[in-house]
């Protein structure tokens, strides 16, 4: 377990533009944390770190977002309104599970039973107003991603 605590939004995206470089196909991000903890600029570093040239913006009303790279796609999840097995099922979530992509999933609690065991969870924490605490926890490639 990771934990990092970042002053600014900046900052944020500087230290997920480090967990994104580890990132490997296959990889399961589950973010938690409330609404404007972060998630979305968080998945924009991400994205950075993979090399991925697109802007990232929030899934919200599409309620999936693709990103493509030379070496990994990222798909960018938001599971607000999904509240159940049958409901993730319809979004073609498993589909997407790949080699050749990496998931992130904000409003992971809502489908946490539906993931596999081998997920990343990433935690953001709002501490004030551009403070957060970041929890990366699931695989330890990410406890020597010091900022």
């Amino acid at each position: 377990m990771l934990e990092i605590k970042t002053s600014s939004p900046k900052e944020t995206m500087e230290f997920a533009e480090k967990i994104g470089g580890m990132l490997k196909g296959g990889d399961i991000i589950a973010y938690k944390g409330g609404l404007g903890a972060g998630k979305t600029t968080f998945t924009r570093g991400l994205a950075a770190g993979m090399g991925l040239p697109d802007e990232v913006c929030s899934p919200t009303f599409a309620l999936v977002n693709e990103y493509r790279g030379e070496k990994l796609t990222l798909y960018h999840f938001d599971m607000y309104r999904i509240m159940n097995a049958e409901a993730l099922e319809t979004t073609g979530f498993y589909d997407y599970i790949s080699d050749e992509s990496v998931i992130a999933a904000e409003w992971s609690e809502n489908i946490e039973d539906c993931l596999p065991d081998n997920i990343i969870t990433i935690t953001i924490e709002i501490k004030g107003d551009e403070e957060r605490l970041i929890t990366v926890e699931g695989d330890e490639r990410f406890d020597s991603a010091r900022y």
